[in-house]
């Protein structure tokens, strides 16, 4: 009698079938491209440079080709530019990539962005050159 009732549950729990909504992989998929391109602010960045466009450009260059693995963007605050590297979730993993900027670049410092960063990636020199016109930002940390 009790296998009987444990069959009938088993068997109906393996009829059933959960319906997802398509939109779910699309938020899914904006959320790991908004995090690849550093646009959400919950996690962990390094800034290693604050100062003219010029300077930063070439900061962004030089970082490019030491670490690739990481992004990169000038990011627009009165009356400075700042480079800022990086998109660690956790602290432990910014505090190891910290240690290896700072070889090249000494000043370089961990900070938590609060908001939404809304500036374009300087991935491209294409974009670099358009960035006459500094991004709007509400961000005041760093």
């Amino acid at each position: 009698m009790i296998f009987c009732l444990f069959g009938s549950f088993f068997s109906q729990a393996q009829d059933q079938n959960i319906q997802r909504d398509p939109r779910v992989d699309s938020l899914l998929n904006l959320k790991v491209h908004m995090q690849k391109n550093l646009l959400l602010g919950d996690n962990y960045t390094a800034q290693i440079y604050s100062g003219s466009l010029t300077e930063a450009r070439a900061l962004v260059s030089q970082f490019k080709g030491l670490f690739p693995q990481w992004p990169v963007i000038v990011h627009y605050e009165t009356p400075n530019y700042k480079v800022w590297v990086g998109n660690f979730s956790a602290r432990l993993s910014a505090d190891r990539a910290l240690k290896d900027i700072q070889r090249k670049f000494p000043t370089a410092f961990l900070f938590k962005p609060s908001l939404i960063r809304k500036e374009r990636s300087t991935a491209t020199e294409e974009e670099e050159s358009d960035a006459e016109q500094p991004a709007e930002s509400v961000n005041k940390n760093g």
